[in-house]
């Protein structure tokens, strides 16, 4: 079995990744300003079976996959390095939009909301790599089944995003319009995010397999 220390290192790793903004925060907060808490709540559901899915392939070899083709790791670490980078790029440059401002989206059925936070998921480069070349580093043959330890941190980190998008949802219009409403943590909020998405890009690149 995992020890106390392991499992508390990764979810305080988990944690980190969370509060980061990423593509899952923006869609969530756009989403619940627009469309109500429900809404917002049925995409974080979307949301959820995206780690879910990251976690059965990470139980089932996704992680040998990488190791036997090496290319196709590198392949993901760098593209999704580039994808941070954009997004941190977008946050700062001119006319760039902070993650606490609303988006106008379109109002969609709950079919579609769930889909929609899946997809959103699923196609995140920052959860990829958790999944794909950190959740790994917290494993150990000698403690077990690396099937059972899988799963384990797997519901480790799902249980702290859940709890964490939540809070989000259910916070998002009162944060947004505070926040939103002072020009100057705007700015201060568009620089954090630039710098939080840079460190990752570059703790993603500089990665080893």
């Amino acid at each position: 079995m995992l020890s106390l220390g392991t499992l508390t290192a990764f979810a305080l790793v988990s944690l980190g990744m969370v509060c980061s903004p990423g593509p899952n925060m923006i869609y969530l907060i756009s989403r619940t300003i627009t469309q109500g808490r429900m809404a917002g709540v049925i995409s974080l559901c979307g949301v959820m079976l995206g780690f879910v899915v990251y976690i059965l392939a990470t139980m089932f070899g996704l992680t040998a996959i990488f190791t036997t083709v090496p290319v196709a790791y590198e392949m993901i670490k760098w593209a999704g390095a580039a994808y941070l980078l954009h997004l941190a790029w977008k946050a700062i440059k001119p006319g760039g939009e902070s993650v606490l401002q609303a988006r106008t989206l379109a109002v969609e059925p709950p079919r579609k909301l769930f889909l929609m936070g899946f997809m959103t998921n699923l196609l995140n480069p920052k959860i990829a790599v958790l999944y794909v070349s950190l959740l790994p580093q917290f494993q150990d043959p000698a403690h077990g089944s690396l099937f059972v330890q899988s799963s384990i941190l797997g519901l480790t980190q799902i249980t702290i995003s859940f709890l964490v998008n939540l809070l989000i949802v259910l916070t998002a219009h009162r944060v947004a319009s505070l926040l939103g409403a002072r020009p100057t943590w705007i700015k201060v909020q568009k620089w954090m995010m630039a710098s939080v998405l840079t460190v990752l890009a570059a703790r993603m690149a500089l990665d080893r397999r």
